[in-house]
């Protein structure tokens, strides 16, 4: 990582005029500014102004009604936002040009309750104040459509045509078949900063799995973050359109966002391990699950943020359904990797591709931490087999409204993040749930239009 003296003077002898800002959303959306090189020399050390709407309205930018933070009622002001150096990349699409990821926070330097990123910073110096070092790590299911925004538009939003045909997981042939794209996002994203680990196509046309290289749990979800909004770019310049979306056809399957996370000491010790437990799993991590099995049920809209994350959570469609846990099972909640010391970890599977990565990674990371606080004990068994026929812990609330509605009359989650947040987060998901309410959707059209 470069130091500020280096960043400056990249900065400096960068032959645009311009830097770019963004900060992330509820949505986990991108929201961002270019600005001129003087005026970011000021920005650096004060910080800027950004209006706080990105705060007050929803991913289509249709204001919220129900907002306290802000609204028509404070007249939307400016907040205070931080450039965060450490977050310095180059856009190799865009002539390397300089890019910042920046926090909202109060003019006294106190973190702003809504913003997710200093959620996350908050939740991971918790773990750090523990003797605990997150490292986490974020992987993404995603299908690629041609089409370009206009010709999408033109379609009226319907019948997206896939990249390529068929079902074809894990194809060399399909990857190779547009290669250019393929490794022009391995490559492109290597320069960008977000390193992968591996990219390859999923079951289904035109669909892509890429894992995320891991690290420390804040570089992560800026990595994650980035990712998607990257890809996206990419695939623009390929004449494609990148969807993150959870679940974009009832006959397709769903697009997952995993989360792979792991403790470790001072020492560089994986706290998650132990050679002497049947599955490879210290008493550590132990807790850990069981905090977040514990937790699930009240924090499950920031793993499942939209009306179409619960299309994902079914039966059958490798996402899970049941409040469950197990040594590498993929039907189950959580599905624990213990093979070795390095690579120990848990994966938490309910994540989906559409998640902010800042809210899933701080929920899976505060859940966890509950579990550890708390000295829970592992004593729900582990599923042995088929996962969604595993009842005996429950099963996940099974819409958005039924999780929402937990997570805001839920005292764990107050405590986990905060009342200020879960007030406002479960705002932002009945917001979402009342849009949906009032719309007209192509299945009642099809099915009521005439025969009613």
């Amino acid at each position: 990582m470069k130091n500020k003296k280096e960043i400056l003077d990249y900065i400096k002898n960068h032959p645009d005029s311009k830097v770019k800002l963004a900060i992330t959303d509820i949505d986990g959306i991108l929201r961002g500014k270019v600005i001129r090189k003087d005026k970011f020399y000021n920005v650096l050390e004060g910080g800027f102004g950004f209006c706080d709407v990105v705060f007050g309205w929803d991913c289509a930018d249709v204001a919220y009604e129900n907002s306290l933070f802000t609204g028509w009622h404070s007249g939307y002001p400016d907040a205070h936002a931080v450039v965060d150096v450490n977050t310095f990349r180059k856009i190799p699409w865009e002539n390397n040009l300089p890019f910042f990821l920046a926090d909202f926070e109060s003019e006294d330097g106190e973190s702003n309750y809504v913003c997710p990123r200093k959620l996350l910073r908050k939740i991971r110096k918790d773990a750090i104040d523990m003797g605990y070092h997150p490292v986490f790590a974020q992987e993404f299911e995603w299908f690629n459509f041609e089409e370009t925004p206009d010709s999408f538009a033109a379609k009226g939003y319907r019948d997206p045509k896939p990249m390529t045909p068929g079902m074809f997981g894990y194809s060399l042939l399909r990857s190779s078949l547009k290669h250019p794209y393929f490794n022009d996002l391995f490559e492109l994203l290597e320069k960008f900063n977000v390193p992968l680990e591996g990219l390859h196509t999923e079951t289904g046309p035109g669909v892509y799995e890429a894992a995320i290289l891991y690290g420390d749990v804040l570089e992560s979800a800026d990595r994650a973050v980035l990712f998607k909004s990257a890809v996206k770019e990419i695939a623009y310049s390929h004449g494609i359109i990148a969807s993150f979306m959870a679940k974009w056809s009832m006959d397709m399957p769903g697009c997952s966002g995993h989360v792979h996370q792991s403790l470790w000491d001072a020492h560089k010790v994986n706290m998650f391990y132990d050679s002497n437990d049947k599955n490879g799993m210290s008493e550590l991590m132990k807790s850990y699950v069981a905090g977040q099995l514990y937790c699930l049920p009240f924090i499950l809209p920031m793993f499942a943020p939209n009306i179409n994350s619960f299309k994902r959570l079914v039966e059958g469609a490798w996402a899970p359904t049941t409040l469950t846990w197990a040594s590498d099972n993929r039907t189950t909640a959580l599905r624990v990797l213990c093979g070795g010391e390095k690579s120990a970890r848990l994966e938490t599977r309910v994540c989906g591709s559409d998640t902010n990565p800042y809210l899933a990674m701080a929920a899976c990371l505060a859940s966890g931490l509950y579990g550890i606080k708390n000295n829970l004990k592992l004593t729900q068994s582990e599923t042995v087999g088929n996962g969604y026929k595993d009842f005996s812990n429950g099963s996940l609330p099974n819409s958005l409204s039924l999780a929402t509605k937990n997570m805001k009359e839920s005292s764990v989650a107050k405590e986990l993040f905060g009342s200020d947040f879960v007030d406002h987060f479960t705002r932002t998901r009945e917001w979402e749930i009342s849009q949906f309410a009032k719309s007209v959707t192509d299945w009642e059209f099809k099915r009521y239009f005439e025969i009613i």
